[in-house]
């Protein structure tokens, strides 16, 4: 059957697409933004189409000739996600009728609508509803609550704030039920909605047992070997709970916001569809799924993370904002005699738990101070400690461009009065370092002066250990 794939690049895109690689009986197509952010493996053996569901000539390149489509999008990034989202989903709903595609499988969150519904959990339901409100083709509408896997959004908080707070002072919200569920049986739930009979819509409530978030937080303690107490406050709000996330888990206030936003209400499975039309699959219990979760970073073997997609301007064409930056600090050094492949391998190990040098205080200090301001900082690390691929998040950075022994280009996502990139490139037998700054205003140029010195001395020990570490290796 033909499967067109959309959200490839997201958290849990890049786990389905990898289990729909393995099955014989699908001709996959991706429906992408920027082929680029594919691996050259898969752009080869894959169809591709490159878009988004705004462009419809684009969409209904995507979706001709299609039986199945998986609707994995949302606007989370942008302010008016929530209007993004519908007209998205209307524009995907309309092509795929018009293209005769059978079936829509979306995967979207877990709650019923009331007052105290979040926006963002409102928002998840409703493209539900907009995908589901097409007589013509069929929708599979899986409601998932909190996902545990390695590199979610839910683990990543769950698991900082576990392991940084011996003592946890924690709002009210801590006593609100939910029902977790496995990054694996989510994957499993979409895998096997391509082969379920049903012919009509269908709202899946998919999770295992239920706990509140309390429970979650001491039951990952165990995992960890920790041991915990939580003392609930009930005049935590919303506000002061969002920047507690900011400070102590790799998550911006943004999306620390939104999630609190939604921990008023209970998301509970609200019918017994997973198990009359999904009955070989057994979710596991929440305990086992942060093992699972530990044991894949321990491993080193992450597939995808919540940052995957995360920030503006990340996915597009840089080259033409780079030429046209005004301040740039580049440094150079000879490497005639070490291989490209060691140097190379080198430059792309910097940041996450391999830090960034003498100067690692430096760096910290502005992670600390962009969190504080509601930005990434340093927290979110890397997915993997020694290979990295377009799209994957460096500590404040995120990777736009790399290219094998030659180059690796990284654009800062933390608060700046500007816009600001960091390139390595090996020409020449040279290594060629450059921070490249396009200011916003008169305070961004202030800025740039007042960091002339400390640039001089970070980059130069940055080009100047790299080189190091590559004679070593």
């Amino acid at each position: 059957m033909k499967v067109l794939l959309t959200g490839s690049n997201g958290y849990i895109g890049r786990r389905l697409k990898q289990k729909l690689l393995e099955q014989k009986d699908i001709n996959l197509r991706l429906f992408v933004r920027d082929k680029k952010t594919l691996s050259s493996n898969i752009d080869k053996n894959i169809e591709v189409v490159e878009g988004d569901t705004f462009d419809k000539k684009k969409l209904k390149l995507a979706l001709q000739d299609v039986d199945i489509a998986y609707y994995l999008i949302h606007s989370l990034n942008n302010k008016n996600y929530k209007d993004l989202d519908k007209l998205s989903a209307q524009n995907f709903i309309n092509i795929a009728k018009e293209c005769g595609v059978k079936r829509v499988i979306y995967l979207g969150g877990l709650g019923v609508k009331n007052e105290n519904t979040s926006e963002h959990l409102l928002s998840r339901i409703e493209t539900g509803e907009v995908l589901s409100s097409c007589k013509e083709v069929q929708t599979i509408f899986l409601r998932a609550g909190v996902i545990i896997g390695s590199g979610s959004t839910s683990f990543e908080i769950i698991r900082n704030l576990t392991e940084k707070l011996p003592i946890m002072t924690t709002p009210k919200w801590v006593e609100t039920k939910a029902q977790p569920i496995g990054v694996d049986d989510v994957i499993s739930y979409l895998e096997q909605s391509l082969y379920i009979k049903e012919q009509k819509n269908l709202i899946v409530d998919i999770g295992a047992e239920q706990l509140t978030y309390k429970e979650m937080m001491l039951q990952t303690a165990k995992a960890l070997g920790l041991k915990r107490v939580i003392i609930p406050l009930p005049f935590l709000t919303i506000n002061i709970s969002s920047y507690w996330l900011n400070l102590f888990t790799p998550v911006p206030f943004t999306v620390a916001k939104a999630l609190i936003e939604g921990l008023k209400s209970e998301v509970l499975i609200q019918n017994n569809h997973a198990k009359e039309y999904f009955p070989n699959i057994k979710p596991i219990k929440f305990i086992e799924a942060v093992k699972q979760a530990v044991l894949v970073i321990q491993q080193n073997q992450v597939i995808s993370r919540w940052s995957d997609n995360l920030g503006k301007d990340w996915n597009k064409d840089h080259s033409k904002e780079i030429a046209d930056a005004i301040f740039y600090d580049r440094k150079e050094i000879d490497i005639s005699t070490i291989s490209k492949e060691k140097v190379y391998a080198s430059f792309i190990s910097i940041g996450g738990e391999n830090g960034w040098f003498e100067f690692d205080f430096l760096w910290e200090l502005r992670g600390f101070l962009d969190k504080m301001i509601g930005g990434v900082g340093l927290k979110r690390g890397r997915r993997d400690q020694s290979n990295l691929r377009i799209g994957d998040s460096l500590d404040f950075w995120k990777v736009v461009d790399i290219k094998e022994n030659e180059r690796l280009l990284l654009f800062a996502q933390m608060k700046l009065p500007g816009k600001a990139w960091l390139e390595f490139k090996i020409k020449d037998n040279k290594l060629i370092q450059t921070a490249y700054y396009y200011p916003k205003g008169l305070f961004g140029r202030i800025y740039w002066y007042c960091l002339i010195p400390i640039h001089h001395f970070v980059f130069k020990n940055m080009i100047d250990n790299i080189v190091k570490n590559a004679k070593k290796s």
